[in-house]
């Protein structure tokens, strides 16, 4: 069964939400990206990402912006999202991570599922999250 490993949050203050969810909830900081701040409650990488316009001028919403799953096969569930209608929207996306105790790079998917939602597909999960 895969497991939601990762949500990513778009907002216009990136510091000031990623303060909210640490004084609320506890969480910690694990990682400073180019595009914004990752935290974990140990289990789940949240990701608080600044807000930036869409493809061809659209804007993206506030709020959450997508969902990852960690799997055990990247190939066999891109290929089961392709068979229930949906699409792969990036190939193999090389991220690389700030955690000393994990490898310094990992890939994901970036696929689109029912309603035009964007979901993330990794076999090596997101930092902080175990």
């Amino acid at each position: 069964m895969a497991r939601i490993k990762h949500i990513a949050i778009r907002t216009g203050d990136v510091e000031k939400t990623a303060e909210f969810y640490k004084a609320a909830f506890g969480l910690k900081q694990v990682g400073l990206g180019q595009n914004g701040i990752y935290l974990t409650d140990g289990h789940l990488n949240i990701a608080i990402l600044k807000f930036q316009p869409g493809e061809n001028g659209e804007p993206l919403r506030l709020g959450i912006d997508h969902v990852g799953f960690q799997v055990d096969d990247v190939d066999a569930t891109v290929a089961r999202i392709n068979g229930l209608g949906g699409k792969p929207l990036t190939d193999r996306a090389e991220v690389h991570r700030t955690d000393p105790s994990r490898p310094q790079s990992y890939y994901e998917i970036k696929c689109l599922g029912p309603d035009e939602q964007v979901i993330d597909v990794s076999n090596a999960g997101w930092v902080g999250a175990d």
